[in-house]
């Protein structure tokens, strides 16, 4: 029911979380998030009962059970290890998780593997419906396979709720119904294994308990997913704001930044070569940090121009003069300031638009007023 919207939020997630590692390669969160994106999307690919059987056709049969499961138990392993490398802590307790797991996920994997090659060839392309259910190597590929599922899917809704008391309220409550959603898999996985033992006995009986039991792992597949969606809308919604506040302010400082580096273009950094491809993904400036490198220069720019302010204002409070006042100042500045600067003088530089706070925010409003301030005095 929900397989094919989970691929697309999957596919979604890749794209997005890949963009930012791609500018950021050494977070291992980001990681070991990408890559459990990634696997448990083509597992849920592999999961159809096409794309197995042909790959069963292409090789040999089981072939394609086995290729799922190891795909997709893998999603699963770094699924745990976005939790465990998200939490602080002594990089040996990092290590001991990552042993353990990798130790765990080989382990099982590795006997799948030869559960698979032990059944008859006949018999590979069994389901939980096959009739030979009694068959050891069957019923243990099963056991083994949903003991592992009861574990991952266990550890990562533990590792869900224990974030979401920390989260903030939103991402809070998106990680809260992810983990619930995951606990009900777990119980899914825990009915399987029930499952196989009834059906050692008594081949394809229980229908009505299986059907049951594939409707609760639809729903808490569905719950998962309205997790995902809610944390990583979230997670959205406040990227966009951030972006659209940054890029706002970064075209409200653009009056006084282009006066000040008009008359000092030294402030601006030099810009690299252009690139393409993912050096350029890697490499290319955020909105946050366009912003915060042209208020860098504005107010090196002011501090650059404070001597000549000081020169034209002799009696003002530069730290305190309204914005409009301010504004009269820097533009007389400007104007008497040499083209040529003698490096050999010296220039006492003074406070210039002391922000109210101390913060990057009271900074910003007291720059963007007085650069609204000159742009009305040169429109």
């Amino acid at each position: 029911m929900f397989q094919i919207p989970l691929i697309i939020l999957l596919g979604f997630g890749v794209l997005w979380k890949g963009t930012d590692l791609a500018r950021a390669p050494h977070d291992r969160v980001l990681r070991f998030l990408v890559a459990s994106l990634l696997l448990l999307m083509v597992g849920e690919i592999l999961s159809f009962p096409e794309v197995n059987t042909a790959i069963d056709r292409a090789t040999t049969a089981g072939v394609g059970k086995v290729v799922f499961n190891q795909v997709y138990l893998s999603g699963l392993f770094t699924l745990i290890l976005v939790f465990v490398s998200a939490t602080p802590g002594p990089e040996a307790d990092y290590r001991r998780h990552l042993r353990i797991n990798a130790g765990l996920l080989a382990g099982v994997l590795t006997i799948l593997i030869a559960l698979m090659l032990a059944t008859p060839a006949e018999m590979r392309s069994h389901s939980l419906a096959t009739p030979n259910m009694a068959q050891p190597s069957i019923a243990a590929f099963y056991f083994v396979g949903n003991a592992y599922f009861v574990h991952a899917y266990l550890t990562s809704g533990l590792w869900a709720l224990r974030y979401a008391r920390r989260a903030s309220r939103n991402l809070g409550l998106g990680l809260l119904a992810m983990g619930l959603g995951l606990l009900g898999l777990t119980v899914t996985s825990v009915n399987r294994v029930v499952l196989v033992a009834l059906r050692i006995d008594e081949p394809g009986s229980h229908k009505a308990f299986n059907a049951l039991n594939w409707s609760l792992s639809d729903w808490s597949m569905g719950i998962v997913l309205v997790g995902i969606c809610y944390a990583g809308g979230v997670q959205l919604v406040t990227r966009v704001r951030s972006v659209v506040h940054h890029r706002r302010m970064y075209h409200e400082l653009a009056p006084l930044w282009k006066a000040l580096t008009a008359a000092y273009p030294e402030l601006v950094l030099n810009r690299p070569p252009s690139e393409s491809g993912w050096r350029s993904v890697r490499r290319s400036r955020t909105h946050e940090r366009r912003f915060y490198r042209r208020l860098i220069e504005c107010r090196d720019g002011l501090v650059r121009l404070s001597p000549y302010l000081t020169r034209v204002a002799p009696d003002a409070d530069l730290a305190r003069a309204p914005a409009g006042q301010l504004a009269l100042h820097v533009a007389e500045a400007l104007a008497v300031k040499p083209p040529t600067e003698s490096p050999h003088t010296e220039l006492p530089a003074a406070l210039v638009a002391s922000p109210a706070g101390s913060d990057l925010g009271a900074d910003a409003r007291q720059l963007i007023a007085l650069s609204h301030a000159l742009s009305e005095r040169t429109s």
